[in-house]
């Protein structure tokens, strides 16, 4: 093991070492870690050497660059999603918000929020079972917690369930959209979400304020009522740095994700 270790390059392994320091406390959050020219007497390297390894922990979002001073820990603290807990009927239910299973007492703000009516994409046609010709209600938004932008958000409803209700306006209400939707009388009993991940656009990694390197999940959910009919499709592009996913869930053949 120890032969491995040491064909890595040089950078990573002073990367390695710079993360070990972080995760047992020795630098913490809103640290500054050694600059190129401590490394560079350290571990005997070149700048770019140390430069590279400095970089490795700004592009897994460890650690960031401020201008002018240096590299410092990263001092925002990743969600933990529960990507289970927080769909329950509970929660939206008594008129609080999905996030609440997630964020505790830290400020979280929609900054930005736009609903229109709009043909669907055909993959969001296709899944919400949509007619020729029918449009949907979209609602885009931007979600920051602690001042950090950290999730995109855009839903797709079928306008005839939804026209004339708060879900079409900028603020829904308590308990948000899937409140709205069981006073229409399509109440979500079900979800299913699907999860990928890939380096995220120029326009993504500017919303999100993103470090270059850093990649982008995305979650695809669908709501559906308890007669199996598709009330929403909410495609989400979250920053990779700032979230921990989070299914907890007992061992049966089909999990109950509303309770």
């Amino acid at each position: 093991m120890a032969a491995t270790d040491d064909r890595r390059p040089k950078y990573q392994r002073i990367a390695d070492s710079l993360r070990e320091a972080i995760r047992s406390g020795e630098y913490g959050p809103g640290d500054r870690l050694p600059g190129e020219n401590d490394l560079m007497a350290t571990h005997g390297v070149a700048r770019m050497t140390a430069r590279q390894a400095l970089g490795v922990l700004r592009d897994e979002g460890i650690a960031e660059a401020r201008k002018g001073a240096g590299v410092f820990v990263r001092a925002f603290r990743p969600i933990r999603r529960h990507g289970i807990q927080r769909l329950a009927r509970d929660q939206w239910g008594n008129g609080r918000s999905i996030w609440s299973a997630d964020i505790e007492n830290r400020e979280l703000v929609v900054d930005q929020v736009s609903v229109s009516e709009e043909a669907a994409p055909e993959r969001v046609g296709a899944v919400l079972d949509l007619a020729d010709g029918e449009m949907t209600c979209v609602r885009r938004r931007r979600f920051v917690l602690d001042g950090k932008p950290v999730l995109l958000a855009t839903s797709y409803l079928p306008m005839p369930l939804v026209s004339g209700s708060a879900i079409t306006q900028e603020e829904t209400g308590p308990g948000g959209t899937y409140a709205r939707l069981a006073e229409l009388g399509y109440e979500p009993t079900h979800f299913r979400e699907e999860i990928r991940s890939r380096m995220p656009s120029k326009d993504e990694m500017t919303q999100l304020s993103m470090a270059a390197g850093t990649p982008v999940v995305l979650i695809c959910r669908t709501a559906f009522t308890d007669q199996g009919r598709p009330v929403e499709v909410n495609e989400m592009t979250l920053d990779a740095a700032s979230y921990v996913l989070e299914y907890d869930f007992d061992a049966s053949t089909t999990p109950d994700v509303t309770s």
